[in-house]
């Protein structure tokens, strides 16, 4: 019976990893939020923000994880052709250094905006546990849209964040 019940576990365990693997989140429509929400620390997520909000598809945008070092300058020089948007648009968050810690200065800056949606951006592999931290803290009241950027990891990316989901969601059934 036990061999049974791990072996059945296990089947579980793959075929959750097999459809994490597969169904990837993808980039959504080009609907519009009030805000969109940048998670440093993947190729391609500042840039997809920066064109989203060139493109009109929300009013403000924050980059979420920003080390101390880097200034608004900074950016504004490293993307010469959006620096305006640095000016007027863009907050850069610093005090986090994990998803856990993006999703509550991602709420503290949406709640003191009072943001009803926000897109969030981060790389397709980073998307589920990303979207579930963020949601537990900002709660119903507030849509939040993912935009994925499509990557192509690796085999040991996808297990080791396929296991931070799992865990991160099995801390939460148990209170942490």
């Amino acid at each position: 019976m036990i061999s049974r019940s791990l072996s059945f576990l296990a089947l579980l365990y793959t075929l959750g990893y097999a459809i994490f693997a597969v169904m990837l989140p993808r980039p959504a429509d080009d609907r519009q939020t009030d805000a969109i929400v940048v998670l440093t620390g993947g190729a391609n997520r500042l840039e997809r923000g920066l064109d989203l909000l060139q493109h009109g598809r929300a009013q403000r945008m924050l980059i979420s994880g920003v080390a101390r070092t880097v200034r608004t300058i900074d950016l504004a020089a490293r993307y010469p052709d959006r620096a305006p948007l640095f000016k007027c648009c863009i907050d850069l968050g610093r005090e986090s250094v994990d998803t856990r810690s993006n999703a509550e200065e991602v709420a503290r800056w949406v709640a003191k905006r009072k943001f009803r949606s926000i897109r969030l951006v981060t790389t397709d592999w980073h998307m589920p546990r990303a979207r579930f931290e963020i949601s537990r803290q900002l709660g119903d009241k507030v849509e939040l849209v993912g935009d994925a950027v499509e990557s192509n990891p690796s085999f040991t990316q996808l297990f080791t964040e396929y296991n931070k989901y799992l865990l991160r969601r099995a801390a939460v059934l148990v209170g942490i």
